[in-house]
């Protein structure tokens, strides 16, 4: 079976969380955390964190649709942030910690709408989660790569990240590495 390769990009808070996840999901073939949804070309982490560049922090991922399907995907993203939080995660406020997915395709967008539909039908809280056609991705500075793997004793790393990680093996432990 040879590899169907493709994108989703979500935006759920601080990006060391989704990409700590999702980096230990069978058919994840990359993990990539970075910056889409604004004007600034080329923009820095400290100019994301002013709020004032547009873009979102998020996690592109590229899977292969054989092996995990965009539905499980999409599952996994909403396990691991608060959707109706908006502009926040928790402690992490402003517009870069929205709630956002970016869909690559009319099927990506259709399957996106469908599954919000579904779990607002499921809770009362309004889902906050922004959906937007895939705009110019710019990966974030090498030290925000798999940054939870290269720094587990960090205090927001073991604080924040590792209950979130234990979570979301629980509820996907069929789907990881």
């Amino acid at each position: 079976m040879s590899i169907t390769n493709e994108t989703a990009t979500f935006g759920g808070g601080c990006f060391w969380c989704i990409d700590a996840a999702f980096r230990r999901v069978k058919g994840v073939l990359q993990v990539s955390s970075g910056y889409t949804g604004g004007e600034t070309t080329e923009p820095t982490y400290k100019q994301i964190c002013t709020g004032l560049t547009g873009h979102a922090e998020v996690v592109q991922i590229k899977f292969d649709s054989n092996l995990i399907s965009y539905e499980t995907l999409l599952a996994m993203f909403f396990t691991l942030h608060d959707a109706t939080q908006l502009n926040r995660q928790g402690n992490d406020i402003g517009t870069q910690y929205r709630s956002v997915i970016y869909y690559h395709d009319s099927e990506q967008q259709a399957q996106t709408n469908q599954y919000i539909a579904k779990l607002q039908s499921q809770i009362r809280e309004d889902i906050v989660t922004e959906v937007s056609p895939a705009t110019t991705y710019y990966p974030a500075e090498q030290y925000h790569q798999d940054y939870y793997n290269e720094n587990p004793e960090q205090r927001y790393c073991s604080l924040l990240i590792e209950p979130k990680l234990k979570k979301f093996e629980k509820f996907f432990i069929d789907s990881l590495i």
